[in-house]
């Protein structure tokens, strides 16, 4: 067996696996291995492992808890060249993310371990859950009126949020998702905004337009604004109204007041679901006005019908590097 890749070389061996790829895919082996054997070298260094290979035969050498995540990340790595997929770097990021390596490495066959129960279809493309925190949070999305997502930005918060929602809307389940979103500005001033209200508003929505569009197209997120089944309004706009029937999605909501917060939890009516997505660390509010976010928090954690799912920077899924720039932020905080 030739050894087609080097790193962790001088690691004390504590355990052997090996193993077949099957088709033996020539083409399919080489954009699994990357480009000098990159890819393997990258599973080498994230994993602490030992990956020798030749053609499609493996042997991984390591730790017994970090050769199983290899392996099965190496065969769910080899399934996304099926078809002449060429393997991108965000794709291996993705797939060696702290959480989802956790996952690996445990041996719990509980129900949120059956990634097949949270995988979410839309008309543009499937959706799966990476790692136990985003797979808590969609089965929590799923099986709770109001929700409440908490952690860094990029921990996939919105963008699973809205699939949810994209989903319940294909299924009949609600007949409208509403986005909202508090216009507070982060920091700049960005002055006055022309145009009529969705347009002054748009530009503080364009991480949840940028998700729909993804899953249904410009043009139907396009024609769904017009007949007003997505509708886009900041969150002074909810006052004095009841939203039944509804995918509600409130976004940065650490930069909503109490009042506001309770003014919004209030709106939802029956066969509504709410999900409340924000990041404690980054509050954009005027100095001395408290989160409605914290606030909440703290007051409805033990409430029937209402779910907390808490994100950290293992459950980045951007770049790797955005996660030890959250723990740098976070260490300081505490400090």
């Amino acid at each position: 067996m030739s050894n087609q890749s080097t790193a962790g070389a001088d690691t004390p061996v504590a355990g052997l696996r090996q193993f077949e790829l099957q088709p033996d895919n020539p083409q399919r082996l080489a954009s699994l291995c990357g480009l000098a054997n990159d890819n393997l070298k990258q599973i080498e260094e994230r994993l602490d492992v030992r990956v020798l290979n030749r053609g499609n035969r493996f042997e991984l050498q390591g730790e017994d808890e970090s050769l199983q995540a290899a392996e099965d990340i190496i065969k769910r790595l080899y399934r996304e060249t099926k078809g002449g997929k060429d393997l991108l770097p965000d794709t291996i990021n993705l797939f060696l993310q702290t959480s989802e390596v956790e996952t690996l490495k445990t041996t719990d066959d509980g129900p949120l371990h059956d990634t097949k129960l949270y995988v979410l279809h839309t008309p543009k493309s499937v959706v799966k859950p990476r790692g136990p925190n985003q797979r808590a949070y969609v089965h929590n999305v799923l099986t709770n009126d109001v929700n409440f997502g908490v952690g860094p930005a990029g921990t996939g918060k919105t963008f699973l949020a809205v699939a949810c929602a994209v989903e319940a809307l294909q299924k009949d389940q609600i007949k409208r998702i509403v986005l909202v979103r508090p216009a507070v500005e982060a920091g700049e001033k960005l002055g006055f905004l022309p145009g009529d209200l969705s347009q002054k508003v748009d530009p503080y929505l364009r991480p949840l337009y940028d998700a729909l569009y993804e899953m249904l197209g410009f043009e139907k997120v396009d024609r769904l604004i017009e007949r007003n089944v997505i509708e886009v309004a900041p969150l002074a706009y909810m006052r004095g109204r009841t939203l039944s029937n509804a995918f509600i999605i409130l976004d940065e909501s650490q930069n909503t007041t109490r009042e506001q917060m309770k003014m919004f939890l209030t709106r939802i009516g029956f066969g509504s679901t709410a999900v409340i997505n924000g990041d404690p660390t980054q509050v954009d509010l005027p100095r001395g006005q408290s989160s409605g976010l914290a606030h909440a928090l703290s007051i409805l954690q033990n409430v029937d019908g209402i779910s907390i799912t808490q994100f950290g920077s293992k459950d980045v899924v951007r770049h790797p590097l955005v996660q030890r720039i959250v723990d740098a932020y976070d260490e300081l905080d505490s400090q």
